[in-house]
């Protein structure tokens, strides 16, 4: 299938390092996926010019106001097209390396999925929030763990120093020989933990906080339905 792919590309970005990997995916599967810069086009008739011109069969966006509204259709995933996703993209040989191996390892435990609450529990009550992804968008996992006021160690990859500002809201390695020093680093220096956290929920705080988000979407929407401010 061609298919026409539209993200936020900003280079350093959550949503650039996720686009790419998800075309990837995609090209692997055997499409033809055409990545677009959502910010490069002003209307859904841009798209569908390009649509035509480009003779794609289907489009997709990654950033739901920045490339959907671009867009006069939603493409979402049935639960067939999920266990088909899965049974292409997840690698079983690999996945039973990996369980053997944690097997093996003394001091590793591998948890299945947890309630939201019962997670948060299991994070607070851990030293620190280890991110090792070699790709990734915005974790949400890594800001989770600043506002539970648990320190991060992240992989430094784009989109985990997007979020992760190194020995100010958390702790970057490039190699696990880094990641041990950085370790060791933060069980003896307190005063390091105490900076990381608080910097860290204040990060969160300012940046990420669902009611200023929810504030947002509430004056965008009174905004486009034309109703008075607050």
């Amino acid at each position: 299938m061609r298919l026409l792919f539209l993200a936020v590309l900003r280079p350093h970005t959550g949503n650039a390092v996720t686009a790419e990997r998800v075309r990837v995916h995609l090209e692997a599967a055997g499409h033809v996926c055409i990545l677009k810069d959502a910010f490069d086009f002003e209307s859904p008739s841009e798209i569908a010019n390009l649509i035509s011109a480009e003779k794609c069969e289907a489009a997709l966006a990654l950033h739901l106001y920045r490339g959907g509204r671009l867009l006069q259709f939603a493409v979402a995933f049935t639960e067939p097209m999920r266990e088909t996703a899965h049974a292409q993209w997840v690698d079983p040989v690999l996945t039973r390396e990996v369980k053997a191996k944690v097997q093996r390892a003394a001091g590793v435990r591998q948890i299945g999925e947890l309630p939201q609450e019962d997670l948060h529990a299991a994070v607070k009550n851990c030293f620190a929030v280890v991110n090792s992804s070699v790709s990734e968008g915005m974790s949400a996992a890594i800001l989770e763990a600043m506002d539970l006021q648990v320190p991060v160690l992240a992989r430094n990859i784009p989109g985990n120093a997007a979020v992760v500002k190194h020995q100010v809201t958390g702790l970057l390695f490039s190699d696990p020989q880094e990641f041990v020093q950085l370790a060791k680093r933060l069980v003896s220096d307190p005063a390091l933990e105490k900076e990381i956290v608080a910097n860290g929920k204040a990060y969160v705080r300012m940046h990420h906080s669902w009611r200023v988000e929810r504030d947002t979407y509430q004056r965008l929407l009174r905004k486009l339905e034309g109703s008075p401010e607050d």
